[in-house]
């Protein structure tokens, strides 16, 4: 798909041709027709931070603000391997005066006590790493995944154009740094997710050039495992009086993004801002995997979506919408395969 087309599909109003080409296309790719999902929980290691982006309604200074103690760390991961999770999604805000040694010493306490899989630390959560200790991208990589780091999530990427983040998150690592991120750990063989959180301040056009960035990183380097687009949630935040983008908008961005990022395997459907029903339609749309169980999620909630799904309603809703439900790991690989009474 060139730019232009992706540009007037999502101005166009018939959503129903977006999403049979991308239906089309996720079959071609997904010929089994199963649906994967991962049993995980989200843990925020602290809430303070720095950056303070004007869409976000989860930082906080003073009341209710923590950095995780290893007894709440042990008891929520200790929690997660019980009911058969296999990873972790570590993400924090950006705090002014953790330095590299407090993120090594969480990652080793970890991988010392849990056999599990850490999904963590965002492109923004690595290039401020570095600026607290004057160092490189490729010197913090290394030594958090030394310590225990096995894949990056793909947040903070918010849209990738500058400016745009000038506007919504002037404190945050810009596009290319979030790029250079990316670049730089899969050259080390460090597999991630990309994101894109649409419908706030960005045009049609900048949504592409989103893509396009995303599409062009992955030619170059094979490293983006999924592509999940979720919509912004003005509730709570500095934006509040941002009208949110409804279903509408979302399947028609997430059809765009399945046809645009074909050098990308997976498509995520997001039901933690959508819910269960349109995560089950964007099952139709482009999307073959349903995400995680996220047994805690607090960014989202923060913001005055409060979707929950346990995993029998993940099975349930992937099987109702015509799909083989299976559990995968963070690489994709079937873990339990799970098929239709």
């Amino acid at each position: 798909m060139k730019k232009r087309e992706a540009v007037e599909m999502l101005e166009s109003r018939d959503i129903l041709s977006a999403g049979r080409a991308a239906d089309e296309l996720r079959r071609e790719m997904h010929p089994d027709g199963r649906v994967t999902f991962v049993i995980d929980r989200n843990i925020n290691y602290t809430n303070i931070c720095s950056s303070r982006c004007r869409f976000c309604a989860f930082h906080r200074d003073g009341e209710g603000a923590y950095v995780i103690s290893d007894e709440e760390l042990a008891r929520k991961i200790r929690e997660t391997v019980e009911i058969g999770g296999t990873q972790i999604l570590l993400q924090g805000g950006l705090h002014p005066e953790l330095k590299i040694d407090f993120y090594v010493r969480m990652l080793r306490f970890i991988k010392a006590n849990f056999d599990i899989h850490i999904h963590g630390f965002s492109p923004p959560e690595i290039t401020h790493i570095a600026r607290q200790g004057g160092m490189d991208t490729a010197a913090v990589l290394e030594q958090l995944h030394a310590a225990g780091l096995d894949t990056i999530p793909g947040g903070g990427a918010e849209i990738l154009s500058n400016r745009v983040r000038r506007q919504i998150s002037p404190r945050k690592c810009t596009a290319a740094e979030w790029l250079d991120v990316m670049r730089t750990a899969h050259s080390m063989g460090i597999r991630t997710t990309a994101t894109m959180m649409f419908g706030h301040c960005e045009t049609v056009r900048e949504r592409v050039e989103h893509l396009e960035s995303i599409r062009a990183l992955q030619e170059e380097t094979g490293g983006f495992t999924a592509f999940i687009p979720w919509t912004f949630q003005p509730q709570n935040t500095d934006m509040a009086q941002t009208p949110a983008v409804g279903a509408f908008e979302y399947l028609k961005t997430l059809a765009v993004s399945r046809l645009y990022l074909d050098n990308i395997e997976n498509i995520q459907a997001s039901w933690v801002t959508q819910g269960a029903k349109i995560a089950q339609v964007a099952l139709r749309f482009g999307a073959n995997d349903m995400g995680g169980t996220m047994l805690e999620e607090n960014v989202v909630r923060a913001a005055g979506v409060n979707f929950r799904m346990s995993i029998g309603e993940i099975i349930r809703v992937i099987r109702d919408g015509g799909f083989s439900p299976a559990q995968r790991d963070c690489y994709y690989n079937i873990l339990a395969a799970r098929a239709p009474d």
